[in-house]
């Protein structure tokens, strides 16, 4: 099952639960292939700067096709019924990160949910509103 999480999405702060400093705004865009996912995610601090970073990875189970802003990292992207799970390592602050995500839709197709269930983000979730 292949579901299309394409689109423009703002996060519901007060919904999600995150892990660190609470940002000012999650913005993520999301262009989705059938064999690809690219998502570009601004957030916005409550001081004024913006982190921007870049995503992409093969959402056929292919292994070890992921980029993190134009940089390989291992990792695969896999359907679990109406879920994808992406698995990420990368090199951050000198050590090696796990980032495991399971994203789904609302049934309305208006609400994206990614979370965090286990890795170094384990707990966080991130509510998003698809934007009109």
């Amino acid at each position: 099952m292949t579901i299309d999480f394409s689109g423009i999405w703002n996060a519901n702060l007060r919904e999600s639960r995150l892990l660190g400093p609470i940002p000012k705004a999650i913005t993520i865009t999301i262009e989705q292939s059938a064999v690809e996912l690219k998502e570009e995610v601004l957030v916005k601090k409550p001081d004024g700067t913006e982190d921007r970073l870049v995503f992409q990875c093969c959402i056929n189970g292919e292994k070890d096709r992921n980029r993190l802003n134009g940089k390989p990292i291992r990792g695969d992207a896999r359907w679990e019924d109406e879920a994808l799970v992406i698995e990420s390592w990368t090199q951050l602050a000198g050590r090696e990160m796990h980032f495991c995500d399971r994203w789904s839709l609302s049934s309305d197709r208006q609400t994206l949910r990614m979370e965090h269930r286990e890795g170094d983000l384990a707990g966080q979730k991130t509510v998003l509103n698809r934007v009109p």
